[in-house]
């Protein structure tokens, strides 16, 4: 399926911005008095990271394709 660059930017700030909340989430658990606790809810928010890194990466890699 092919993308406008407009729809991949967008996608783009999408990510970037639950990035930016996932690692102010990871930091909040880990900084609690008994972060063990919180251990499945790191393990959800650290694998969702991942996966967004993986799909900014790929976006980012498109737009280079669309632009050259």
């Amino acid at each position: 399926m092919e993308y406008a660059i407009g729809e991949l930017s967008e996608a783009k700030r999408q990510i970037d911005s639950t990035l930016h909340k996932l690692k102010e989430t990871i930091a909040t658990l880990e900084s609690k008095e008994t972060p063990e606790r919180y251990k499945s809810q790191l393990t959800l928010a650290k694998r969702r990271v991942a996966a967004f890194e993986l799909a900014n990466s790929l976006i980012e890699r498109e737009i280079k394709e669309l632009l050259a």
